[in-house]
């Protein structure tokens, strides 16, 4: 049957293209054609398009598109006190069919004790909430602590501040309780955790880099489930939490490789979260098997829906997929999703609006066909 609470059958990851328009009005600003305001205004402007895109297609659940950002977790990090951009840019080393493709993101610098101030993307959160229709519900996507770890680990720790990793890890999770805390106050009832990193150590070349800069790769997940549980301790009553996980998407391509087989039994097991988006749209991803390890009570969202091209998938294809990991879990725990944004950084992927569109509205038919 289908479901009245997030998350629902057919849903999504959160981020969405970006029009051309509140592209150049972010370079407008840039050059100083227009003033903040007016780029506040324009993003209004789309968000309103872009929700109500949504409703048409039939989801129920809604995001800004994180269309307010540039990247899906970077503008959040920076928010917090006690981080800044360091002068250094991260390498990034993405693959797509045609080889490899390079991204160079400003690294991150914990220069002071880390803490809340302004509640990070209240005011954006507040604007989707008025703006949604009756019968949808308004979905905040946030970074998980893990990837303020992950990014730099003890290297971008200054030492001065943090004698040791737990004392980071206390102030890093008492931030995002209070943060948990503030936006359920706003009148969130659906917060998503985005991790990356919980995907990434799946790959044996990403737990073997791990190790080279010191840490214990075989367990590193174990200690971010862990923290992540932290964060999430005494979380309000009617929040429901789930945490989305892929292996990188910029552009068409992606860093990590390989199924969720390392992680799986601590993640379902032991993460408390209600549901967990994960990706699942070709080889890359490996099997269902993983789903075996998935207790009674929680709920999956399978991304069997790709965002890395524009070729609208058959709904045979995706019902035989559904078949597929019957074998492992009920489908009663499962939904259906995209296997990532459509736009994780402002570049976005290589489809149009049109065809974005008709992705979700394929997952909204399926739902309705396997579910209703």
């Amino acid at each position: 049957m289908l479901r009245d609470a997030p998350p629902f059958r057919a849903d999504h990851v959160g981020s969405l293209l970006r029009p051309p328009s509140l592209l150049r009005a972010r370079e407008d600003l840039a050059a100083g054609r227009i003033d903040a305001a007016e780029l506040r205004r324009q993003e209004d402007a789309a968000v309103v398009e872009v929700v109500e895109l949504q409703r048409s297609v039939g989801l129920r659940s809604a995001t800004d598109g994180e269309f307010r950002r540039a990247s899906w977790h970077m503008d959040f990090i920076y928010a917090l006190d006690g981080i800044s951009k360091a002068q250094d840019n991260l390498a990034v080393h993405f693959k797509n069919a045609a080889g490899e493709i390079d991204f160079t993101p400003a690294a991150l610098r914990v220069d002071g004790r880390i803490g809340l101030g302004e509640t990070v993307f209240g005011d954006d959160f507040a604007f989707l909430r008025d703006h949604v229709a009756d019968g949808v519900t308004p979905k905040l996507t946030i970074p998980s602590p893990s990837m303020v770890h992950y990014r730099g680990g003890a290297a971008s720790i200054d030492p001065d501040v943090y004698v040791d990793t737990e004392e980071f890890w206390a102030d890093l999770t008492a931030a995002y309780r209070e943060q948990v805390r503030r936006v359920h106050d706003l009148g969130c009832t659906y917060l998503q955790l985005d991790d990356t990193s919980l995907a990434y150590l799946n790959d044996p070349e990403q737990r073997k880099a791990m190790a080279e800069r010191g840490e214990d790769s075989e367990h590193l997940h174990e200690a971010y489930i862990r923290h992540l549980n932290e964060a999430l301790d005494g979380r309000p009553e009617g929040l429901t939490v789930t945490t989305h996980m892929c292996r990188g998407n910029f552009r068409d391509s992606w860093v990590a490789e390989g199924g969720y087989d390392f992680v799986a039994e601590a993640l379902f097991n032991e993460l408390g979260v209600d549901g967990f988006f994960m990706e699942y749209d070709d080889e890359r991803s490996g099997t269902f098997e993983p789903l075996r390890h998935v207790p009674p009570g929680k709920l999956v969202v399978l991304g069997i829906v790709t965002t890395k091209h524009g070729e609208l998938e058959s709904k045979d294809t995706l019902k035989a997929r559904l078949d597929d990991a019957a074998r492992y879990i009920d489908l009663d725990q499962v939904c259906i999703s995209p296997q990532c944004g459509f736009s994780s950084t402002s570049e976005g992927n290589s489809l149009s609006v049109d065809q974005e569109k008709a992705k979700l509205a394929l997952l909204v038919e399926l739902a309705d066909e396997v579910w209703g």
